[in-house]
């Protein structure tokens, strides 16, 4: 097989949620352009439309938005099955969806502290069992679970919910490489460090400098940065890896 072949998506399908924005819209854009169909899904679903229509016009793929909650069970089975029928089939799934909350712990609500793991744990779980389910039953399947460096060390300070979630999607990626690769489904994971998106710009404006310093690159992942290792996981490039967490950081999680 050429390279060029291991990296081709053409005709292949994607889920990829939070896929209206930020990283997810990233991720979007490099997978059209190698082919791939787009099923993006999230609470906005006009970003989600936004961002289908703009890359079926660009690279005459098919795209469309879908209105999700992952948190709700009957609501993404529901959805799933509606991808499934409007797609043919789903290949590949980016648990991208997540949400952050910044406090103490003296100081942060119950409410907060299961907002982000519903979101970023049990909504990976969700979707992972009902997108899974399906590829169980074609023997083939990848998933690509978008965890953070934040899961990895314990640098960051007054973001102990998101911090624990995202070790816990860490840790749930590994544990179902292993349970499901029988069925041929790869599942890896994704641990980006500091991007500019709409989750990060109130912390950016506020310490910019601070975080570059500790950052070896000495530079925020920009608009591309994420492109390559989202595609390398989705391809037969990445046939003989699962279980793998891929830090795309600037070198931050080495300190």
């Amino acid at each position: 097989m050429k390279v060029l072949e291991m990296f081709d998506l053409t005709d292949q399908v994607a889920v990829i949620t939070g896929g209206g924005r930020g990283l997810g819209q990233q991720i979007a854009e490099v997978y059209a352009e190698m082919g791939c169909h787009l099923a993006l899904c999230s609470r906005k679903v006009e970003n989600c439309q936004q961002v289908a229509d703009s890359l079926s016009r660009t690279y005459g793929i098919k795209a469309k938005g879908y209105a999700l909650d992952v948190t709700d069970e009957s609501q993404v089975e529901k959805v799933v099955e509606e991808m499934v029928q409007d797609f043919g089939k789903i290949d590949i799934l980016v648990n991208n969806s997540g949400a952050t909350w910044g406090a103490s712990v003296e100081e942060m609500p119950l409410e907060a502290w299961n907002k982000v793991m519903n979101i970023n744990v049990t909504g990976t779980f969700l979707m992972s069992r009902a997108v899974g389910m399906h590829m169980q039953k074609r023997n083939y399947g990848k998933i690509i679970n978008i965890a953070s460096v934040a899961g990895l060390t314990v640098r960051q300070r007054n973001t102990i919910g998101y911090t624990t979630s995202k070790a816990a999607v860490i840790h749930f990626t590994k544990d179902l490489a292993v349970t499901w690769a029988r069925h041929h489904i790869y599942v890896n994971a994704i641990a980006p460090g500091m991007f500019r998106t709409k989750m990060t710009k109130g912390t950016l404006a506020e310490k910019e400098d601070r975080i570059i310093q500790g950052i070896p690159l000495g530079k925020i992942g920009g608009e591309h940065d994420l492109k390559g290792a989202a595609l390398y996981l989705a391809t037969k490039a990445s046939d003989y890896v699962t279980g793998a967490v891929l830090s795309v950081d600037g070198g931050s999680s080495l300190g």
